[in-house]
């Protein structure tokens, strides 16, 4: 199994009365909240956590893209992997899920900047293409929700061909039009960097990662319990469309916070998993779901998204069993479960001490059937003493008990760099260790 450590680089000073005065963390959050003086902390704060993860043996660090919010402070995560690719332990995987490649016309900017962030590292990139959610795509963006998955697809395409053909050539689509498309740099990679997709529930989804050979990550705010059903329905598909149970066809997120005994990981943990579900999803209900973002087949397989269940406060139910076969209708919790009692109970973060959270997900990982482990270790308003500390003892303590999970299977979606020895010397620096 991988591990692999993912930040969200969510604004860590939002007030504590953020929910009773502010509609939405998301589009038209309140601009004189955001301080760039502290935000000039954060970053850095929040590259030398990841860099920190690196050097603790994490086989990835991931990043993603959001705009035009407190809930994450990535507009460009490849700004962040380029320093990751240089300073970073050079054995660990730089992962960005992704890009939003629906904004972008023409899409070349993309291929061309994950084509040197795979030069740079010396072919360590996974590339994550994301739909994009509705606050970044169509409200943040502007773009029209019935067109998002078109221009998604039209733009994949795009990508890939910019990635793959050794020629120049012409691209004519619907919203797309080049007369010459020659990308330099290219990737390393052969013939291309592993794509993986993140996403909800979408039904088109699962096949489409299916027909392409990619993997699905479902990136869940609501932990395990919530996705069970999503991700029995993922491996049904996998099942009628023919495919193999390959774990690694799979990743899923999960909040986890690890302390010397249970006790002491409630005191630790409470504050940033409070904040991050009281105040990170404050997500206004006018912006979770635009007509035509949600396509008819997952309406009808009645999977429910995570920022609707966000903007309610909660998730609710996960399907319908008359609409899909195999996937069971569920009310998992409260809509109003924000204090800490309820988050653990509920499994949105597990906590404990490292045999505990080992021994929890290691029955997730079997229950879910997932070989691309995300963690997310810094969450809410976690100090970076207290992240590093939390990256140290799952490194130390938990991924050690967790090696031979799916040792009997082959991970075909993983980079294939280049050999240390015939990559460039970097001078990355190695991380002071966090206090004990």
């Amino acid at each position: 199994m991988k591990h692999c450590w993912f930040h969200l680089m969510p604004y860590t000073e939002l007030p504590e009365d953020f929910r009773d005065n502010h509609e939405s963390v998301w589009v038209d959050i309140d601009s004189s909240l955001f301080d760039p003086e502290r935000a000039h902390h954060m970053y850095n704060d929040f590259l030398d956590e990841m860099e920190y993860a690196a050097e603790m043996g994490f086989d990835a660090v991931c990043v993603n893209e959001h705009h035009s919010n407190g809930y994450g402070l990535m507009p460009s995560p490849n700004l962040m992997l380029a320093s990751l690719a240089r300073r970073a332990n050079p054995e660990t995987a730089l992962c960005v899920l992704g890009n939003s490649i629906a904004l972008y016309n023409p899409p070349t900017r993309v291929a061309e900047e994950m084509a040197m962030l795979d030069c740079i590292s010396g072919g360590r990139l996974i590339a994550g293409f994301p739909v994009g959610s509705p606050m970044d795509t169509c409200y943040a963006y502007g773009q029209n929700p019935s067109q998002l998955r078109e221009r998604y697809s039209e733009a994949h395409d795009f990508i890939k061909r910019a990635w793959t053909e050794k020629e120049p050539f012409s691209f004519n689509g619907r919203f797309n039009q080049q007369r010459y498309v020659n990308i330099w740099p290219r990737p390393v990679q052969n013939p291309h960097p592993p794509i993986w997709v993140p996403g909800g529930g979408s039904v088109e989804t699962w096949r489409w990662c299916a027909e392409m050979e990619y993997v699905y990550c479902y990136l869940s705010y609501y932990g395990y319990k919530a996705a069970k059903a999503t991700m029995q329905g993922f491996w049904d598909e996998m099942d009628r469309l023919g495919k193999d149970r390959n774990p690694y066809r799979a990743g899923f997120l999960q909040f986890v916070g690890v302390a010397e005994s249970e006790a002491q990981a409630r005191e630790i943990y409470q504050e940033p998993a409070e904040y991050f579900y009281d105040r990170c999803l404050r997500v206004s209900a006018r912006y979770a779901n635009p007509p035509g973002y949600v396509t008819e087949a997952t309406q009808r397989a009645g999977v429910e998204s995570q920022i609707a269940a966000a903007a309610a406060g909660g998730p609710d139910s996960v399907a319908n069993t008359s609409a899909r076969p195999g996937i069971q209708k569920t009310t998992l919790i409260d809509k109003n479960a924000r204090e800490f009692d309820a988050i653990v109970d509920n499994g949105y973060v597990i906590i404990g001490s490292p045999s505990r959270v080992a021994e929890q997900l290691r029955e997730v990982v079997h229950d879910l059937r997932f070989g691309q482990l995300m963690l997310l270790l810094q969450f809410g308003n976690m100090s970076k003493d207290v992240a590093n500390n939390n990256t140290r003892l799952y490194a130390e303590k938990v991924k050690p008990l967790l090696a031979d999970v799916w040792s009997e299977w082959e991970n075909h979606w993983w980079p294939k760099p280049m050999s240390l020895p015939s990559r460039a010397a970097t001078n990355f620096p190695k991380p002071a260790m966090a206090a004990e």
